[in-house]
């Protein structure tokens, strides 16, 4: 399946933005007994995550509901303070930042939140919205001077002609307006770094492609490096040049979009891209079915938190925990087995029918069987009987 990935050119500036060992942990308010005589509990919203981002580059974030993407993105312009852990905003450590410094830095970084419905004031109008920024950082020493401010960003954003939409209310603009006057508001100050948390996905499908091409036509204009939150694994390609895959805190897979996509070392990203609908109905799509529910933050496994639902798990993966690793030029997976198992790509074909490799006999389709990734068929009780593929390591 080919898709077209629009984020080009190659991101080639300095690192902007340096993130190493992040950890927010929020604490869980217990009831009286439980503050005295019960242990301190808390939830692992981000948990040890380390990456940069340079200059020009857009980078994606993916991963299910509660894997900590968005408190990522809310930890990198300051709306959360981190536990612990570094965040070098052009070598500044911005992490414990207080006051005065933190005012200057939150002038130079900005975020588009995800409802355009929410994160609009009914009561502002445009104008109001757009001028917010400039008039909270003192920008404008004139209303003329801040008004020629706000027109420029309304066009920026595609609203033309600005004086058509500066004095009207967030009731009277459709979805992709009110998303196009989030993303002006949050330009007008000219950032150097921009958090786009899932800013498409309130958004009719009609509409999606329009503002992502305008993100991405902005950030070419201004060179201004993203971070793209997103739960859609094709939407992110299209818009970044490297994916990050979170799982429960952790970055467990970091390269660039085309090799995630083809090439992934991780179960969990694995599972990710085979939930990707093909457009095709008859198309075949291998899908990798995850078991069971995702573990709690509170309580995060012990070894290597995805292993719960690994369809690949040994014992050193419940009582160690992996380390996030380059396992290829520039891919990095946080597993210990990464290049020694075989995932599922998203475009292979799942097996139906073929010679039991136990038995060598033919098993079809109407028998009871289990598949590999090598791939292989095996009768289901002697895949019961071998427990996983001696060579891709596939647990049945």
């Amino acid at each position: 399946m080919q898709v077209e990935t629009a984020a080009s050119p190659e991101a080639t500036g300095d690192v902007v933005y340096r993130v190493e060992n992040l950890f927010k942990l929020f604490p869980i308010k217990a009831g009286f007994l439980g503050s005295l005589f019960g242990p301190e509990q808390y939830v692992h919203a981000v948990d040890g995550v380390s990456f940069d981002i340079k200059g020009g580059e857009i980078l994606g974030v993916v991963g299910e509901s509660g894997c900590g993407k968005t408190t990522t993105g809310r930890i990198l312009v300051r709306l959360e303070t981190p536990t612990s852990g570094h965040m070098f905003f052009r070598g500044t450590d911005i992490a414990t930042m207080r006051g005065s410094e933190l005012r200057e830095f939150r002038r130079k970084v900005q975020m588009i939140f995800q409802d355009p419905y929410e994160s609009l004031n009914p009561r502002f109008t445009v104008f109001a919205t757009v001028a917010e920024p400039l008039l909270v950082h003192g920008v404008g020493e004139t209303y003329d001077e801040r008004e020629e401010m706000v027109a420029r960003a309304l066009e920026n954003a595609e609203l033309k002609p600005a004086e058509e939409y500066m004095y009207r209310f967030p009731h009277e603009l459709s979805g992709g307006q009110r998303q196009r006057v989030a993303i002006a508001r949050a330009l007008v100050l000219r950032p150097e770094f921009v958090v786009a948390d899932e800013p498409v996905s309130m958004l009719d499908v009609s509409i999606r492609a329009g503002i992502m091409n305008l993100m991405l036509n902005l950030r070419e204009q201004y060179e201004i490096p993203f971070m793209f939150i997103s739960h859609d694994v094709s939407v992110t390609r299209y818009m970044s040049h490297r994916i990050a895959v979170m799982y429960l805190g952790n970055i467990v897979e970091l390269a660039s979009s085309e090799e995630v996509i083809k090439n992934p070392m991780h179960p969990y990203t694995e599972a990710l891209l085979s939930a990707v609908p093909v457009p095709d109905p008859k198309a075949k799509h291998g899908r990798v079915e995850i078991k069971g529910e995702l573990p709690s933050p509170i309580n995060v496994p012990s070894g290597c938190t995805f292993h719960p639902r690994c369809l690949y798990r040994r014992e050193i993966c419940k009582e160690v925990r992996p380390v996030l690793r380059e396992v290829q030029p520039d891919h990095w997976v946080q597993c210990h087995f990464a290049g020694e198992i075989k995932t599922r790509k998203p475009d292979d074909i799942p097996i139906e029918e073929g010679t039991c490799e136990v038995c060598h006999e033919y098993v079809t389709p109407e028998m009871p069987s289990n598949t590999c990734n090598c791939p292989r068929i095996y009768h289901a009780e002697h895949a019961a009987q071998l427990g996983a593929c001696p060579i891709c390591k596939k647990r049945f």
